[in-house]
């Protein structure tokens, strides 16, 4: 890694994909904090993420997938093995998820190594973390005290059990935060589905920025600068795979916002359009790899992930 960069830790979560579909069986090292800790890698940012990782073959996997990324990992312990999700997918594409118990009950813990990492880091991204068991965030929320922070809830159904306590705790660390993603079906699962509305909440909330996207209807950004749109981006070729694309403009906003504090609109707005770049390249590849337009055009395609 590039030394005395400014730097990012991903909080959250790493595991297997056992993906079932019309091509068979295939395992893919995967997890949104994942996917976003490798993506910022990818867009030359130096990256530790923090996560619950087994001492099992799974977990050897993860661990040699973030090393061949050159992603920094601290692990928590894992008493039931690592997580893992089966994935099917329906006719039009769509997956369908279900976590095994390690998934369910995933913990993070942060001894001095983490909390190191997260003093030294420029920011820290939290993605798909158990928001709705309050220990594991009274432990971040210590963690990351004085930390600048962005968030993306990304809960998942297979994973939340207490949909109340989830909003609560999810809730208790946007205030202050430098900029907090919320997607549609955010805003299906965990509110009433009014994706404008929870906007205007987090911000009243004290987020000091938050991005809305909205699938085909593109993105919105709200900030101090203003309210900022973008429509999604029309690059060459076809749609393969939508799984990553929202950790992939997590990871593109995020790298925005590291040695960097965006005021003016215009940063704002060419902030958004590169993100809205960079998740419409990943989706021309399968897998949910963050890709860039440039790499599209060097014919890269990297090494599988979702």
């Amino acid at each position: 890694m590039q030394q005395n960069a400014p730097a990012a830790v991903v909080i959250g979560d790493a595991l297997i994909d056992e993906i079932h579909d019309s091509g068979g069986v295939r395992e893919l090292v995967g997890g949104a904090a994942l996917n976003v800790a490798v993506g910022l890698r990818r867009l030359g940012v130096p990256t530790t993420l923090i996560a619950m990782v087994g001492d099992d073959e799974a977990g050897a996997h993860i661990r040699e997938y973030l090393a061949d990324h050159d992603v920094g990992l601290i692990s928590s312990d894992a008493p039931l093995g690592s997580s893992r999700a089966v994935v099917q997918r329906d006719a039009g594409g769509e997956p369908t998820y279900v976590f095994n118990e390690a998934a369910q009950r995933r913990s993070i813990r942060y001894g001095d190594e983490a909390r190191t990492a997260l003093a030294d880091a420029d920011l820290a991204v939290i993605s798909c973390f158990p928001f709705d068991v309050p220990a594991e965030v009274d432990a971040v929320a210590a963690a990351l005290e004085g930390v600048r922070v962005a968030i993306d809830p990304n809960p998942r159904t297979g994973m939340l059990s207490d949909r109340e306590e989830f909003v609560r705790g999810f809730e208790r660390l946007v205030a202050g935060a430098a900029i907090v993603k919320v997607g549609a079906d955010d805003a299906a699962l965990l509110y009433d589905g009014d994706l404008d509305a929870l906007r205007a909440r987090l911000r009243s909330s004290g987020a000091d920025a938050v991005l809305a996207t909205a699938g085909k209807d593109g993105a919105i950004l709200e900030a101090d600068a203003g309210i900022l749109t973008a429509p999604i981006a029309t690059l060459p070729g076809p749609v393969i795979d939508t799984v990553g694309a929202g950790d992939a403009t997590l990871s593109a906003v995020a790298e925005g916002l590291i040695g960097a504090r965006p005021e003016a609109a215009e940063d704002w707005q060419k902030l958004l359009d590169r993100a809205m770049d960079v998740a419409a390249a990943t989706c021309r590849a399968e897998g949910g790899l963050l890709r860039t337009p440039e790499s599209l055009e060097d014919g890269e395609r990297g090494v599988r992930g979702s």
